[in-house]
C-alpha cells in the first residue's frame, strides 16, 4: 500500500503500525506510483489547510478523489481524516476539501481545547486516542455521506466536552479516522489489522 509523504504527517508512526498490521508499505509523494499501489493511506497532521496545499503540491487531490469513486482501499489519520471532507475552516479562512464525504470541519464547540486523550468510539465500543481542536460536528439533519458514490457510510461518535463530533467514518473499505490508531495501542492495532486483512481478502 502507499502512505502519501505530502510533506505533514504522522508519517513513520503511520508506516511502522501499518507495518506491524501486516502491510507492505510504501511511503511515497510519487503519485504515479501511488496509483498502482493496492491501497492508499492519507495521514496528517497540524492545519488542514497546510494539508490540502501539500497534497496539490504533490498532486494527490484527484488520485484520492479517483480512488474513493472507485471504491479501493482508502485510509484517513486525523488530519488525513479531515480533508476527505468539503472544506475545513480554521482561524476564520475556509480551504476547500477532497470532497469525498459530506460535510465541513470546523472547530470543536467546547470551551476546552485542545481535545487530547482517550474517548471510547461508538459502533467500535473501544478507547481510542485524539489530539485535535478541529472536526465535523454531528448533525443529524445533514449526517455525513459518501459525495462521489452511492455507498452508504457508517458514522462513528464520541464527544468532549459539549461537543459531539464524528470520531471516524467506515464506507466499504474506506476507513477515516479523526483519532490516531497508530497512537491507540491494542485497540489502534486491532482496527488497523482488521482493514490490512479486509484488502487481502479483496
Amino acid at each position: 500500500m502507499a502512505v502519501l509523504d505530502h510533506g505533514s504527517g504522522n508519517l513513520r508512526s503511520a508506516v511502522r503500525a501499518l507495518t506491524q498490521a501486516g502491510a507492505e508499505v510504501d511511503l511515497t509523494s510519487d503519485v504515479d506510483g501511488a496509483a498502482t499501489a493496492d491501497a492508499l493511506v492519507v495521514p496528517g497532521v497540524g492545519a488542514f489547510a497546510t494539508c490540502m496545499d501539500g497534497l496539490a503540491r504533490i498532486g494527490a487531490v484527484g488520485l484520492i478523489r479517483d480512488w474513493a469513486c472507485q471504491a479501493k482501499p482508502l485510509l484517513g489519520i486525523c488530519v488525513g481524516f479531515q480533508v476527505l471532507f468539503d472544506s475545513g475552516t480554521e482561524h476564520g479562512t475556509t480551504t476547500a476539501g477532497c470532497g469525498v464525504l459530506t460535510g465541513q470541519v470546523t472547530g470543536l464547540a467546547t470551551r476546552r481545547l485542545p481535545h487530547m486523550g482517550w474517548n471510547t468510539v461508538t459502533g467500535f465500543e473501544e478507547r481510542f486516542y485524539f489530539v485535535h481542536s478541529y472536526g465535523v460536528a454531528h448533525d443529524p439533519e445533514a449526517p455525513v455521506s459518501h459525495a462521489l458514490g452511492a455507498e452508504s457510510v457508517t458514522v462513528h461518535l464520541t464527544s468532549h466536552g459539549t461537543a459531539t463530533f464524528v470520531a471516524a467514518v467506515s464506507s466499504g473499505s474506506l476507513l477515516a479516522t479523526q483519532f490516531h490508531p497508530e497512537k491507540s495501542a491494542e485497540a489502534g492495532a486491532g482496527l488497523l489489522r482488521g482493514w490490512v486483512s479486509s484488502i487481502h481478502n479483496r
